[in-house]
């Protein structure tokens, strides 16, 4: 079954942008928050990120200062040395990649700080907490480009149908 719902789903998440809308604004917030985690870990056990990486090649996390505290003493770097070489800041005030595909993704879509990444991508997809359903219009962002984050939405449509 999976491998139908994840057929042509670049297409589908297009389609259903409103369906997905719905049920995150309609659905009640505790039911979601009940079934969440349960198909965040079914999606990650069907979606292979490594085979995808689209996150880490079309959008850059926020590089939270604590973040480039951690990162910058594993590399060995002062932080305004991190800061010139690898992050500048976007539209909404926020330190970000410089480049993409981010600078720390190898040609194997492994990243090279994994074990000290910033929390963004630590937390990404948020499938598993309730920033999934507060941050709705993120969501619907995600699931254009985020395999797991459309599985998600597509099993939460057939749970909570309108």
């Amino acid at each position: 079954m999976s491998e139908d719902l994840l057929k042509n789903w670049e297409k589908k998440t297009f389609e259903n942008q409103k369906k997905y809308g719905q049920v995150l604004q309609k659905t009640d917030k505790n039911k979601l928050l009940k079934v969440l985690p349960e198909l965040h870990e079914e999606a990650f056990e069907k979606i292979d990120c490594l085979q995808c990486a689209r996150c880490c090649k079309s959008h850059s996390p926020r590089f939270k200062t604590t973040d480039i505290k951690r990162i910058s003493k594993y590399l060995k770097m002062r932080e305004s040395v991190f800061i010139e070489k690898y992050l500048r800041v976007d539209e909404d005030g926020d330190f970000v990649a410089n480049i993409l595909p981010c600078p720390f993704l190898e040609s194997n879509n492994h990243c090279s700080i994994y074990e000290i990444r910033p929390s963004d991508c630590r937390r990404f997809p948020y499938s598993d907490e309730d920033v999934f359903f507060k941050r709705k219009e993120l969501t619907l962002k995600n699931s254009t480009f985020c395999p797991i984050t459309f599985y998600v939405l597509e099993k939460l449509v057939a749970k909570f149908p309108r």
